[in-house]
């Protein structure tokens, strides 16, 4: 019987991943206090999600529902962002936005009920989102350095996973529109495929893209129209295998003739309105790991 959890890649077959149907707390969000556009009409965002299950499903994955109850927490839908998978189990993070504290909890009991084990949490003073957490491969974790994640938490981090054997490198985000906005590391770079990534280069940090480079990767440039549409945000559910949000014909051609297929969903209610991608929706809880030859 092979491994029901273990998710150190973002480019992997995607085989288990977590979701959360959009629910009354989302319904009922207050703009101005969650950042979003408008308010979400629920039964649309309920079509929607649906749709983007219905793809994952498609690719091969089996979908789990998080549905242990979030009173007022209209975030909670972004699964991604409480916690991290690895081989070992799950490291509960700590929400660097306050209005989302205890969704890390709730989701951790969600996989525990699914036999996933939890590796370790992080403490106060540290924060941590998922957002700001990129697999470059199996052995090595980029973690954003902005107003999500900080010091603490990326020290935290790196002594979860040095047992596992994942180095951790910081990749400082720049200030953009200021702390009240959601900018992490993963609205600026998506991996479709080990050595390929989308990123928005205008804020990309200079040594983070040399860096990536230097290690023999090609980049797929979103334009500037497409940024604030959630262009870099894109996710693999295989090597070149793609889903993400309508409405970025510029940065799809571009994924098309990179030789990736690329599926994109209807998100006005639960991508533009809350500002929060197809990774952002999902949670990867196994990735099936490729051997070096399929590599």
């Amino acid at each position: 019987m092979g491994a029901s959890y273990g998710s150190q890649s973002m480019v992997d077959p995607l085989r288990t991943v977590l979701v959360r149907r959009p629910d009354e707390a989302f319904a009922h969000a207050d703009p101005k206090i969650w950042g979003y556009t408008g308010r979400p009409d629920l039964i649309a965002a309920r079509t929607e999600h649906a749709a983007l299950v219905e793809m994952l499903r498609s690719s091969g994955a089996e979908v789990w529902y998080h549905e242990e109850p979030q009173e007022a927490r209209a975030d909670a839908i972004f699964v991604h962002d409480p916690v991290l998978v690895t081989d070992r189990g799950a490291i509960v993070l700590r929400m660097g936005k306050e209005l989302r504290r205890g969704e890390e909890a709730s989701i951790a009991d969600s996989l525990t009920k699914r036999g996933v084990p939890i590796l370790g949490t992080l403490r106060s003073p540290a924060t941590a989102e998922g957002g700001d957490l990129l697999w470059i491969n199996h052995d090595r974790l980029a973690v954003g350095q902005g107003f999500r994640t900080n010091a603490e938490g990326l020290r935290q981090l790196k002594a979860l996973l040095k047992p596992l054997g994942v180095r951790t490198e910081p990749v400082p985000l720049p200030f953009h529109t200021g702390p009240a906005a959601c900018l992490h590391l993963m609205s600026l770079i998506s991996l479709v495929d080990d050595g390929l990534a989308v990123v928005y280069p205008r804020l990309l940090p200079v040594p983070f893209w040399q860096r990536l480079q230097a290690d023999g990767f090609d980049f797929i440039d979103v334009p500037d129209a497409e940024f604030d549409r959630m262009a870099p945000n894109v996710l693999a559910v295989a090597p070149r295998d793609c889903i993400t949000l309508e409405g970025n014909p510029i940065t799809q051609r571009r994924l098309e003739e990179a030789g990736c297929r690329v599926r994109t969903y209807r998100g006005n209610e639960i991508s533009r309105k809350a500002e929060g991608g197809a990774t952002c929706l999902t949670r990867p809880v196994l990735r099936a790991r490729r051997t070096r030859a399929e590599a």
